[in-house]
């Protein structure tokens, strides 16, 4: 009798444990402080570029702006997959991440000075988030993460061409200031990408 009992008992766990074992995955703290902090930076874009668009009437702000909604969403997406806190505030240019409050305060502030100087705070930002995306993928290999990755740098590659392009329109140039002047050209000299 008790070896049928330790018999069950077994199966009843064996089959408990491996029911659970394909839905759970654990990520590192990295991986978790990466999601986190990204939510919160492609928060800072929407809202700067939300700035912008009510100060010059641009559409390119505009656009940029829902396109950082949706990259937002996609983070939002993960969070919740895994059970992770959303540090994102409800309210425009409010933050969390003290840093990135900061930023924001010095971004809208050069943005306001003129069209050209908002134009080249969309570049920068864009650079900042191609560099920081860069890291985050090389501190992973969780899937999700990796696909919503890609696809978010994707973006950002688009956004920059767009900033760019504008730039170039007006005679300016912009030097980039967290990736490489090669990965620059490399994206600029290149057609939009579909990213899915």
């Amino acid at each position: 009798m008790n070896k049928l009992v330790l018999f069950t008992t077994t199966i009843i766990v064996a089959l408990f444990m491996s029911s659970c074992s394909d839905d759970e995955v654990s990520l590192t703290q990295n991986e978790i402080d990466d999601l986190q902090v990204l939510r919160e930076e492609e928060k800072l874009a929407r809202d700067v570029y939300l700035f912008s668009y009510d100060k010059y009437g641009e559409d390119i702000f505009n656009n940029i702006a829902s396109s950082e909604q949706k990259h937002m969403n996609k983070i939002l997406t993960l969070l919740n997959k895994y059970n992770l806190d959303d540090p994102a505030l409800a309210n425009r240019g409010e933050f969390t991440n003290q840093t990135l409050q900061g930023l924001y305060d010095d971004l809208t502030a050069q943005s306001d000075i003129s069209l050209i100087e908002a134009l080249k705070v969309g570049a920068t930002i864009e650079d900042l988030d191609i560099n920081d995306i860069d890291d985050f993928i090389s501190r992973t290999d969780n899937s999700d993460i990796l696909a919503a990755y890609n696809k978010l740098n994707c973006g950002s590659r688009n956004h920059m061409r767009s900033y760019y392009g504008k730039l170039i329109e007006n005679d300016i140039t912009y030097d980039p200031q967290f990736i490489s002047n090669n990965q620059l050209e490399s994206i600029i000299s290149s057609s939009n990408e579909q990213c899915g």
